[in-house]
């Protein structure tokens, strides 16, 4: 949700030309989205929802990050090399902190576990692309436990094609022993953040959208992500619809830094406004009048985004906020794009709002280019690690 360059064109039956874009981009480009399938019917370990549930916060304890290993030449091109070692280089930053576990298609383990080295374990285990966030369920505690919500990822509405990754709960969860519960529509994980206290923020754009939940109004999605994720609140910002491949997750727009605190991605100062920096303005306007699942006002944050003459990627989808950043155990991971003055700047505020956390600036150059983030590529499990 902040300021990108043009996507690129989608190409043929929905698929996208180049680029796998699990985040946005700046500039307006047709979708080509088709409409969803729906949930699965299939599948079920859990099925008590409601009361019972808890989202927990990314700041909360994690028992390990999941990650995937980028998988196609066809849909990173030239860059597959270059996406791995950035992939590469966040799984070794994390491991650091708290275990990181890689899902890798079988044949390519032995090359991922080399490239992450040995703090990091590899699995066989078929994905297609690195969009963890997204594909891996959204984890909740229900009674003591963790439980994995599917919530039967489409390829963002049927944009790209991923077997494979629509297929990770399934394939997922039984390895760790975590029941998975069917969510009664179709979502992606960047679509959430949480406060850990009830309250869920969402872009209307990404979900209330006939691509993933066609015919069901926003009163019943409301209540399906109250059910699912046992929330109490749900803060809807309006996003951007058909822009990018996301329809404007809000992971890259606004992340809580505490109950009650939230910080806003902005446009880089005297950029001309476009669809992304009115969207973030709609989203402030919005949080401003917003009370939380407590019933406390919000404090907003601003989180300004780097010159973009001065960064060191380049690409038409580059995503160049600080936003998308991921809390783990005792380290806050943020992109570092090359604006000294604005990395430093991002770095300070995260401080700030982190004091106890190591913020640890990291090089995604080739995820940004491909529209994504650090966030977009890390999925936290609720719980206490083991010996690490």
């Amino acid at each position: 949700m902040s300021r990108r360059i043009a996507l690129r064109a989608f190409a043929g039956a929905g698929l996208l030309a180049t680029g796998a874009l699990a985040c946005r981009s700046q500039e307006p480009s047709r979708s080509g989205a088709v409409a969803s399938t729906g949930p699965a019917a299939s599948g079920t370990a859990a099925s008590r929802t409601g009361a019972d549930r808890r989202f927990g916060a990314e700041w909360e304890s994690h028992a390990r990050t999941f990650m995937s290993w980028p998988a196609l030449l066809r849909v990173w091109s030239l860059d597959l090399r270059s996406v791995r070692e950035d992939i590469a280089r966040v799984a070794r930053a994390v491991a650091e902190y708290e275990p990181v576990v890689m899902l890798a298609r079988p044949g390519q383990q032995a090359a991922a576990q080399k490239a992450c080295g040995s703090q990091v374990e590899v699995i066989p285990l078929p994905v297609d692309d690195l969009w963890a966030r997204d594909t891996v369920p959204v984890f909740v505690e229900e009674s003591g436990k963790v439980v994995g919500v599917d919530f039967h990822f489409n390829g963002w509405g049927n944009k790209q094609k991923h077997d494979s990754d629509g297929a990770v709960g399934r394939s997922l969860l039984p390895k760790y022993r975590i029941p998975r519960s069917p969510a009664p529509l179709v979502a992606e994980g960047g679509s959430f953040e949480t406060d850990g206290q009830g309250t869920l923020l969402v872009t209307e754009s990404s979900i209330v959208n006939d691509n993933r939940n066609p015919g069901k109004s926003r009163e019943t999605i409301e209540a399906e992500l109250k059910q699912s994720l046992g929330v109490k609140k749900v803060i809807w910002l309006a996003g951007v619809r058909g822009q990018d491949i996301t329809d404007a997750h809000v992971d890259s727009l606004v992340r809580f830094a505490a109950p009650g605190v939230v910080l806003l991605d902005k446009a880089f100062p005297g950029a001309p406004a476009d669809v992304w920096s009115r969207s973030a303005d709609q989203a402030r306007s919005v949080l401003a009048k917003a009370t939380d699942a407590r019933g406390k006002r919000l404090e907003i944050i601003d989180l300004p985004q780097p010159d973009p003459g001065r960064i060191t990627g380049t690409g038409d989808d580059f995503v160049s906020t600080y936003a998308n950043f991921y809390v783990a155990n005792g380290a806050v991971f943020m992109p570092e794009f090359g604006d000294k003055r604005a990395d430093d700047r991002a770095r300070g505020i995260l401080e700030e709002h982190f004091p106890d956390r190591d913020i640890v600036p990291v090089n995604i150059d080739t995820v940004a280019a491909g529209g994504g983030g650090i966030h977009c590529s890390t999925h936290d499990q609720p719980g206490r690690p083991a010996t690490h």
